[in-house]
């Protein structure tokens, strides 16, 4: 993948519309790097603690395959932005799906590149907002894409001048840690500087992890560092 100038340029493009046509946060080749990162350690941590992916379960494959699977969804689940935005996460199968066959060329037979090409179109397919993963796999994925959000990824509409609270929460989050857990076999520490970030965490990361399959597996703790608050504006006026 990191010699594939088609791909890259997808990426390229994706980034253009998000960031210079409609002023949202990263989406280039460093986001899907931090999530398929992000989405790799979940895993690990999982099968570590004796959690079988889905592909292992019902396929007879192995835990190497399910990376092949994470990585790929985690790389590849926003391409429909090089087209749109909207409904991005269908358009994002039909310009994925013959990128993962000739990424997976000879590396698989036919029948077993057939299941995880499957299982990589839900993977992305299930990322969107009401989207119910029906597998382990995918329910990283999606888990992981809501986990880029700390400030230095999220800055561009804020110091655009872009003052609300998805702004305002994202420049509050300053750090994403995932550890193994106590009770639970991934624990997620979240360090902010601002309450706001608070939004963060209810609104988007809650949503995404509400019927992902990971909820027994994950806990999230989020503190302010610090003794006082981040001034993040002075007034506000509407």
């Amino acid at each position: 993948m990191n010699i594939d100038e088609e791909l890259y340029a997808l990426w390229k493009v994706m980034n253009v519309n998000a960031v210079d046509r409609l002023g949202m946060t990263d989406h280039g080749p460093v986001h899907f790097q931090i999530v398929s990162n992000i989405a790799l350690r979940m895993l690990r941590l999982l099968v570590e603690r004796g959690v079988v992916p889905s592909v292992v379960a019902d396929f007879g494959m192995k835990n190497d395959d399910a990376e092949v699977i994470v990585t790929l969804g985690a790389l590849l689940h926003d391409l429909g932005m090089s087209i749109q935005r909207a409904d991005h996460e269908q358009f994002s199968l039909f310009v994925a799906m013959p990128k993962i066959d000739q990424l997976l060329e000879g590396l698989y037979s036919a029948a077993e590149r057939a299941i995880v090409r499957s299982e990589t179109l839900h993977a992305i397919i299930s990322h969107r907002s009401d989207g119910r993963p029906m597998t382990l796999e995918a329910g990283i994925v999606r888990v992981a894409d809501a986990l880029d959000m700390t400030k230095g990824r999220s800055r561009i509409p804020f110091e655009a001048g872009v003052v609300n609270i998805h702004s305002l929460s994202a420049a509050s989050i300053e750090q994403i840690e995932i550890q193994s857990g106590e009770e639970k076999p991934i624990h997620i520490h979240v360090r902010m500087s601002n309450s706001a970030g608070v939004f963060q965490l209810d609104e988007l990361l809650k949503e995404k992890l509400r019927g992902s399959g990971l909820e027994r597996y994950v806990e999230v703790e989020a503190a302010i560092e610090g003794e006082t608050e981040k001034k993040l504006v002075t007034i506000f006026r509407l």
